[in-house]
């Protein structure tokens, strides 16, 4: 079966040599995707000095922002919102994040309520709190 990758052109720029999704037969898969914003390193709701570490961070504002991010790419590579089957989240604070991260991601998924396994890990490769893996059906 052949596959076919997917750039998004609204979707933070990867961050290493990987496409934002590869499209397999009727189903689609995202790389991670976190909630730093296209064409910039600004990461929402997070706040560096001067060095790169983190000072501070609102889980809240990464949220809404991965998973726009995640809507942008799905909604780009032709599938809906909808069509979500699946996601892995990683959280680098369960014990801090999970109520709220919870929370908004109940909002975003009211009407469609995928598979989903949640994971707490130690970093991630940019100085973020939260990043998604999702499966799509188009």
């Amino acid at each position: 079966m052949s596959s076919e990758k997917f750039d998004s052109l609204k979707a933070p720029e990867p961050v290493g040599a990987y496409p934002h999704a590869r499209r397999v037969g009727n189903l689609l898969f995202l790389s991670g995707v976190g909630p730093r914003e296209r064409g910039t390193k600004k990461i929402p709701g997070v706040e560096l000095d001067d060095e790169g570490n983190i000072v501070s961070y609102d889980i809240a504002t990464q949220c809404r922002s991965v998973f726009n991010n995640v809507r942008a790419i799905v909604e780009e590579a032709g599938a809906k919102w909808e069509n979500v089957v699946d996601v892995t989240v990683f959280l680098t604070n369960m014990k801090d994040d999970f109520a709220t991260y919870n929370k908004l991601y109940a909002e975003y998924f009211k009407d469609n309520q995928p598979c989903r396994t949640t994971l707490e890990i130690k970093s991630l490769p940019t100085p973020i709190a939260i990043e998604l893996k999702v499966i799509a059906t188009i």
